[in-house]
């Protein structure tokens, strides 16, 4: 198992503002929700604050004084106050839950809205497992930033606010002492947080590789199996989780130091409240109650930034976690319509392939000034070695990867001034490794047309050949497949599959090595349906085994890019060329009874 991963961008280790604000834009919609939030958390906080003052009074005004009235309505006071806050903290709660499921939902919806719109290139270079992080666990993060972590710095703010104004009420000279050891204690918070937050970042990093590699290992259980690759694949798993836990055992060395280090600096801003609110209460400037309440708001400021080390460790996890899902989103679709992109109605006509060059990377070019004509209704069979070009081809008229020079040209137009959609739902694809998804071969069928009755469902699977098996089962088309269709044979998806197309009615069909990984019985099935399928349309069939093109218009023989043969099965078999050495290379002893005129007289003297 190696483990390809998307090379993640590398971001600044600074408090990085503008991912901030574009975090909160995502709720922007939300605001009712926001602005009843905030609301809550202050009332919660301003009360705390007051409870202490209440604290105060009930020590001067009524213990100390003897004073049972005062005492008893400061209590009722206090009493009534605590029902308020109650309820404050249920709303604030229920607000953070709401709030939070709402983000969750639009960033996923965003996400994956946004993924229908990215080319193939995208997903050639981009792991599953690096996407199902970002719309999952990094969803998740930013999620609980907007909500619980937006409340830890609300209530934690308006701790400092209030208690601030509640101090200089009581006495601001004491207040002076106190707000000079406060800045001490911010700076030393924003050193922790600068090295706090690379190490998290690195932990998002090797987490997204470590998705990764489950993805790959769970999708490939059976290659792992197989090959008995468990114990290389521990090793190498084993190898990035070390490595996560060195990252992310660093990030909590940091986070663990920092605390003791502000606790040092909050007990020498105690010790001096304690000593020189002493001298002032010996000199009549300040009460008991005084003292005590002085001490519970100097804890009330140093609460929020002994939390800082927390709150910031997850705070720059979720930034982490945002610019990595803003990278995903601000990810620019290779192919996209153009301005006055339009859908004619119909793509069906010739279609031409004008000195088309092509290349998946630099300097690694696929196609070199490659030309085909095809006409209406023609069956083009492209065969060729591995790598040669024909899959591309095929992706090229698609429209899923855009000629890097030349053009092709749909029914006598450029196929960039069509819109994308106008080209891919009209042609009908189906591919060497058939995609099912979860649920019932109805479903998967009516895949192909939405609003297809069950009645036309059924009449494309008869179509496709795949309307026998399927009835043969226990609950027919409301079967479940699976996950991938894997309670499925092979053969089985790929009729389905094929009847997808067949109830699509594309305008062009496309046949990528849809035979290669069944048995000649189903083959013979496929080529059926294939057949009903292929009548009066343009189709191209990639096939490596030779028995499903011999009855194409024209075969295409395809080598390192470029057209090297061409012609009917008959004409290329008289040519003897690569056609006739792959052709006899399978299907020997059939060639030898059927086109015994074409052997050499040498042979046929042997």
């Amino acid at each position: 198992m190696s483990t390809p991963y998307i090379e993640e961008e590398e971001f600044s280790t600074q408090f990085n503002g503008r991912t901030i604000l574009r975090i909160l834009s995502q709720v922007k919609t939300h605001w009712q929700w926001i602005i009843g939030f905030v609301l809550m958390i202050a009332t919660v906080s301003v009360l705390d604050s007051y409870f202490t003052f209440l604290s105060k009074r009930i020590i001067d005004e009524g213990i100390v004084a003897g004073n049972q009235a005062a005492l008893k309505s400061i209590v009722t006071q206090y009493g009534s106050l605590i029902l308020v806050q109650a309820a404050a903290v249920f709303g604030f709660i229920y607000l953070a839950g709401v709030l939070g499921e709402r983000v969750r939902y639009d960033l996923r919806q965003k996400m994956f809205n946004h993924l229908q719109d990215l080319s193939l290139s995208y997903y050639n270079r981009t792991p599953v497992g690096w996407i199902m992080s970002r719309v999952t666990s990094d969803a998740e993060r930013v999620a609980d930033l907007v909500t619980w972590g937006f409340l830890d710095v609300t209530w934690g703010m308006m701790n400092i606010a209030t208690a601030t104004f509640f101090m200089i009420k009581i006495n601001w000279r004491l207040g002076l002492i106190v707000f000079t050891i406060m800045p001490i204690l911010v700076i030393v918070a924003a050193q922790f947080k600068k090295k706090i937050i690379v190490e998290f970042r690195k932990v998002r990093k090797i987490n997204s590789k470590i998705t990764g590699a489950y993805n790959e290992n769970i999708t490939g259980v059976r290659v792992v199996k197989a090959f008995g690759r468990e114990a290389r694949n521990m090793n190498e798993f084993g190898e990035l989780t070390s490595e996560m836990y060195r990252a992310g055992y660093r990030a909590a060395w940091l986070s663990a130091l920092f605390l003791p280090t502000v606790q040092i600096i909050s007990a020498v801003a105690l010790g001096s409240v304690v000593w020189y609110g002493g001298l002032q209460a010996t000199m009549g400037n300040l009460t008991i109650g005084g003292i005590q309440a002085f001490v519970s708001y100097v804890v009330f400021m140093i609460w929020p930034i002994q939390e800082m080390a927390r709150v910031y460790a997850e705070m720059q996890h979720a930034i982490a976690s945002a610019e990595r899902i803003f990278s995903m989103i601000d990810a620019v679709p290779d192919v996209k319509n153009l301005p006055k992109a339009v859908d004619p109605g119909t793509i069906q006509g010739d279609i031409v392939y004008e000195h088309v060059d092509f290349q998946y990377e630099d300097d690694d070019p696929v196609l070199e000034d490659f030309n085909l004509h095809i006409k209406q209704g023609e069956t083009i069979a492209l065969v060729g070695p591995t790598g040669g070009g024909k899959t591309t081809i095929i992706n090229l008229l698609g429209r899923f990867f855009e000629p890097t020079r030349g053009k092709i040209i749909l029914n006598g137009r450029d196929y960039k001034e069509l819109s994308l959609n106008a080209i891919q739902s009209r042609i009908g694809v189906v591919l060497q490794t058939p995609h099912l998804f979860s649920g019932t071969i109805l479903e998967n069928i009516r895949y192909g047309k939405l609003d297809a009755t069950d009645e036309d469902i059924e009449r494309a699977a008869k179509l496709a050949g795949a309307h026998d098996f399927v009835t043969e089962l226990e609950k027919g088309y409301q079967e479940e497949v699976g996950e991938s269709g894997n309670l499925l044979s092979v053969g089985q998806k790929q009729l389905i599959s094929l009847a997808r197309a067949v109830l699509r009615k594309p305008e062009i069909f496309i046949m990528d090595e849809a035979t290669s990984s069944v048995d000649t019985l189903t083959e013979a099935l496929i080529q059926k349906g294939m057949e009903n399928l292929m009548e009066g349309r343009t189709s191209f069939v990639i096939a490596h085994r030779l028995s499903t093109i011999r009855r194409a218009n024209r075969i295409l023989v395809i080598e390192s890019g470029k057209i090297t043969e061409k012609g009917t099965h008959a004409e290329l078999l008289r040519q003897r060329g690569h056609y006739y050495r792959l052709y006899t290379s399978q299907f020997r002893s059939e060639l030898e009874r059927e086109y015994q005129p074409f052997r050499p007289a040498s042979a046929a003297a042997e």
